[in-house]
């Protein structure tokens, strides 16, 4: 699943950036909207679109199409494909914008061919963005749960929750112990690739795209996003659409019942996590972008922890601490933004330590000599710089938090539901038609964070 998302989003990164395809705009932000999708819910809408009962297989059976069986490894790495490969292509994406364009122009006046001057001075260069896009792939698909569980594909995670209802808890917190094990293993190859992000803001002045001319091949290479877009946005919107015209907006009663208020509470829960991260993170992340103590660069990489922590792992280890010492926060809303907290809160220090790096400290230095305080120049000069990266910080969180199952099912209080809880729930219950209006709220609700996300990233390339 990595690799395929490597080769996706490398691809996808570079037609956008460096080929001359037409609205590059455009097809970016189609590239990057999937990341917005949970990948639970595009399950969901490929087995109702391709499954053996499905409305495309359906559809298309009469004129002699069939598709191959959308269950099994295939298929779950086909969903989680198409709806993790945005990470490699924002960051892959992010490295290229910020490549220096005169060592590519050097190289070129050399007689380096196009693959050449890519292969010697391109890529070495957007490696690191690669790798970390890729560690990003890598950490969501091993604590994915409700893709494998959809696809009928046994995984870690399934085990891990099948065990913790079966209240065999003591076995399921040994599978834990195992599932953290792997996940050190893959930070221990990570850290090994020795990812440094200092390149990006050595010159700034030189930052630009590459121009490919790609020539008459220009309109054909869009078929590409497109068909991904397909796939992975039109296909989930006309499935939960078509459910949603046939069964109507809520025909379940009892327990079952759609409420607005799982809406509710799902953004409640949302804000303030990304509050909570952003008031933690904060300081971190200023701190580490300007100091090289050991302190500093530990407070930094210590909370990635908790974000490579799969969120059943973390949920059950919080279970069992508020069971044995803090009984008065088991299964409390305080408990579950806490969970949250713990998972997300890198994305938020990674955002605001880019932003801060990117402030030039000569004009903090001259605040001080004109007499400004520590605290007035941070207040005029630093605060309204690094806002939009703050800003960048919580909607990443709160896009995230909007998304997460496993933790959510696990310690969320009792009669306190989510639109993941719920859509759960009905799945589970085989009434796919009641998932249509919370899918439908949680896609535009995630898309409303994404789009400040590509909203900020639309003001650093320009």
């Amino acid at each position: 699943m990595t690799a395929a998302s490597v080769v996706v989003g490398v691809g996808l990164a570079v037609l956008t950036v460096q080929a001359d395809i037409p609205y590059p705009r455009f097809w970016t932000v189609v590239a990057a909207l999937p990341l917005a999708v949970p990948s639970y819910l595009g399950a969901f809408a490929a087995v109702s679109a391709f499954g053996p009962r499905g409305a495309l297989t359906g559809a298309l059976a009469p004129f002699g199409v069939e598709f191959p069986t959308i269950y099994g490894f295939v298929g779950a790495a086909v969903v989680l494909t198409l709806y993790t490969y945005p990470y490699v292509f924002l960051t892959t994406r992010a490295s290229l914008l910020s490549l220096d364009v005169s060592l590519v122009e050097a190289a070129r006046t050399l007689n380096a061919g196009r693959w050449e001057a890519f292969r010697r001075v391109t890529l070495p260069r957007i490696v690191p963005g690669i790798a970390a896009g890729a560690l990003l792939v890598a950490l969501y698909t091993l604590s994915d749960f409700g893709t494998p569980n959809i696809m009928r594909v046994e995984v870690f995670t399934q085990f891990i929750y099948a065990r913790y209802n079966a209240f065999a808890r003591d076995y399921a917190a040994l599978l834990s112990v195992q599932l953290f094990a792997v996940t050190a293993v893959i930070l221990a190859v990570e850290s090994r690739i020795g990812v440094d992000d200092s390149a990006a803001y050595e010159s700034r002045a030189n930052r630009g795209a590459v121009s490919l001319d790609l020539g008459w091949l220009r309109y054909a290479a869009v078929a590409v996003p497109a068909l991904i877009g397909l796939l992975a946005l039109a296909v989930p919107v006309g499935i939960f659409g078509m459910w949603l015209f046939r069964s109507g907006p809520g025909y379940a009663s009892g327990a079952l019942a759609f409420s607005w208020t799982y809406g509710w509470h799902s953004v409640l829960v949302a804000l303030l996590a990304a509050t909570g991260a952003i008031l933690v993170a904060l300081p971190i992340g200023l701190r580490s972008a300007v100091s090289d103590s050991r302190l500093a660069a530990l407070a930094d990489r210590a909370p990635y922890v908790g974000y490579a922590t799969p969120g059943i792992v973390l949920a059950i280890a919080l279970v069992s601490f508020s069971l044995d010492i803090a009984p008065w926060v088991y299964k409390t809303v305080p408990l579950l933004v806490f969970a949250y907290v713990v998972r997300f809160m890198p994305q938020a220090i990674g955002s605001i330590r880019s932003s801060r790096l990117q402030v030039d400290q000569q004009l903090i230095e001259g605040a001080r000599t004109l007499g400004r305080s520590p605290v007035s120049a941070f207040r005029s000069i630093t605060l309204p710089l690094v806002l939009p990266g703050i800003a960048t910080g919580g909607a990443l969180v709160f896009l995230t938090t909007m998304k997460e199952l496993p933790a959510t099912l696990i310690l969320r209080p009792l009669g306190f539901d989510t639109l993941v809880s719920y859509i759960w729930r009905v799945q589970e219950a085989g009434l796919y038609g009641q998932a249509a209006v919370p899918a439908l709220v949680l896609i535009v609700v995630s898309g409303l964070s994404m789009a400040v996300i590509l909203a900020q990233e639309g003001q650093n390339d320009s």
